[in-house]
């Protein structure tokens, strides 16, 4: 066994899998990977179950030193900066971290969240089904709160696989789609167009729980509450002060604000990795039109094993560069002596 030590990371980063499911009618929520294709795809890179447990990296940086032996990983999700010992690698790869060797990544870019999978996946009690943490509620494993430099993973030692690349289906663009309701009908038509048809950005205070929403306020035929019900990944209620809230993985099971509006399961993790303060607008679309999209997103899914390809990396030896003088015979701009030719006599 190796282990895998957190070196630095930054906030909103934790353990994550596919979620917990079969008890919300008894209150506990799903939690989960925020990007599932994502998620995934760092899985499948290193020949884990697509949705075993994985480091959810927030927007921030993160650091990791592979420590007793070497430690196979892939990254995968929003783009960023990396680097094992100075050397760049690429996203949407595996890589191995020889004993003592550090990955260190950068800041998100166009995104919020990078998945980190760990050949083997990680190990730990599951608690009531699933590793994934829930901060509020205390629950998750084999650290049940974000993750802190010090922590560390007991790991498989790498297996020598040959390090593959995934080539990831085309992302949807345009408008993050949705289906009206279930409680549409707590607003006018004036305001439901209102909520379709302006910019929304996705404020700093957001968390795992739910992403408030700046734009304009949205206002209700009779008033913010209703009997509480029942809520999905995606629902988005409105409040007294008509601020949508787009409810993510840690979101509660039920809720007494109207629903304008629900994600569709295809756009939820396009709406999880939209930045803060990067402006988008909804898209209504039918139930027919969002079954069909949530059987494209599980295809794909069920897909990523067809699209992993050689990563084609080789090794490159420093030394054996440094005495191989592939420059030749070296010249000084400066110095003629170095390259003016005298003609004998």
């Amino acid at each position: 066994m190796s282990r895998l030590v957190v070196a630095s990371i930054g906030p909103a980063s934790s353990v994550q899998d596919g979620g917990r499911h079969g008890a919300q009618r008894y209150g506990l929520t799903v939690s989960g990977a925020m990007d599932r294709l994502s998620l995934a795809a760092a899985n499948t890179l290193v020949g884990n179950e697509p949705f075993a447990a994985a480091i959810e990296i927030g927007p921030f940086g993160a650091s990791f030193t592979a420590r007793d032996g070497a430690v196979r990983v892939a990254i995968s999700g929003a783009p960023r900066n990396a680097d094992i010992a100075g050397s760049a690698v690429a996203m949407d790869t595996s890589m191995t971290l020889k004993d003592g060797e550090t990955l260190t990544l950068g800041f998100a870019r166009d995104g919020a969240f990078t998945y980190l999978a760990i050949e083997g996946a990680i190990k730990g009690e599951a608690v009531f089904g699933s590793l994934a943490v829930n901060a509020r509620a205390g629950l998750g494993s084999p650290y049940p709160r974000p993750l802190q430099a010090g922590d560390e993973f007991t790991v498989d030692a790498a297996s020598g696989a040959p390090e593959l690349r995934i080539e990831l289906p085309k992302p949807a663009a345009g408008p993050i789609r949705v289906l009206l309701g279930p409680q549409d009908d707590e607003f006018d038509d004036a305001n439901k167009a209102l909520f379709l048809d302006s910019e929304w950005k996705i404020s700093a205070t957001s968390d795992r729980m739910g992403y408030r929403l700046e734009g304009p306020a949205i206002k209700h035929l009779h008033g913010h509450n209703i009997v509480s019900d029942g809520t999905v990944n995606g629902s988005i209620q409105v409040p007294g002060n008509g601020a949508p809230i787009a409810l993510m993985m840690d979101r509660g099971t039920s809720g007494g604000y109207p629903k304008i509006a629900t994600v569709i399961t295809a756009d939820i993790g396009r709406l999880a990795q939209t930045s803060a303060g990067t402006a988008f607008r909804f898209k209504a679309v039918s139930m027919a039109e969002a079954q069909d999209e949530a059987r494209k997103f599980a295809q794909a899914i069920r897909s990523l094993p067809d699209r992993l390809r050689s990563s084609d990396i080789v090794a490159l030896n420093i030394e054996a560069l440094s005495d191989a003088n592939v420059a030749g015979y070296a010249v000084s701009a400066v110095d003629s002596g170095t390259w003016q030719v005298t003609a004998e006599p």
